[in-house]
């Protein structure tokens, strides 16, 4: 795989609260289509179930050393560069 914005949309990761393994250009088309779906009643806090649902996305770019950060032992993000990594997803965005 490329390491560009192309194909960082490919990267594969397991999302729990979709329970299933998806890349990441898929989770932001289902949560464009769960946004446009819900319209006004759309969970920004919640949309997939559960809050934290933005770092589902950041956890394969840390293991992929494409965003500074730290995962602890129980796979939860334990540092990252947040800056860097909104920068990256509006990037990624851009590129759908």
């Amino acid at each position: 795989m490329e390491i560009n914005n192309k194909g960082l949309l490919e990267l594969v990761f397991y999302c729990d609260d979709l329970d299933r393994t998806l890349s990441i250009r898929e989770y932001l088309k289902e949560l464009l289509r769960k946004l446009w779906k819900e319209g006004e009643g759309f969970s920004g806090k919640r949309p997939f179930g559960n809050s934290g649902w933005e770092w589902d996305v950041a956890k394969p770019l840390i293991r992929f050393g494409v965003i500074n950060g730290a995962l602890d032992e129980d796979d939860y993000i334990e540092d990252i560069d947040t800056k860097a990594f909104n920068k990256l997803i509006l990037e990624l965005i851009d590129e759908l």
